[in-house]
C-alpha cells in the first residue's frame, strides 16, 4: 500500500508526499529527518491522504497535485470535488 499525504506545515503551506509507511514518514517529517522543506518548515499534522496499491500511481498522483494551485489544494482537501471541477477547468 502506498500514500500520497499533504502536510500542512507551521508557516501555514502544504508539503505533498508519498509514502509507504504514513506513520514512519511523518515522524521523519517532525523530528527533521524528512524532506528538506519539512526541515526548515516543520508539519502540524497530516491533513489529506489518498492510498493507491502501485507506487508509481501514488507518484504519478503526487506530480499532478503539486502543480496545483494552494486553493485547489484546499478544496481537495475540503472534498469539495464540485469547487475543484470548477477550478480546473479555470486552470487555477
Amino acid at each position: 500500500m502506498w500514500y500520497l499525504y499533504i502536510l500542512e506545515c507551521g508557516n501555514g503551506k502544504y508539503y505533498t508526499g508519498v509514502t509507504g509507511n504514513l506513520k514512519r514518514r511523518f515522524q521523519e517529517h517532525v523530528s527533521g529527518k524528512g524532506g528538506g522543506y519539512t526541515k526548515s518548515s516543520k508539519p502540524n499534522k497530516i491533513i489529506y491522504t489518498e492510498h493507491f496499491d502501485e507506487e508509481l500511481q501514488a507518484y504519478d498522483r503526487e506530480r499532478q497535485i503539486k502543480r496545483w494551485s494552494k486553493l485547489k489544494k484546499l478544496e481537495l482537501i475540503k472534498g469539495d470535488i464540485k469547487e475543484l471541477k470548477r477550478l480546473s477547468k479555470k486552470r487555477t
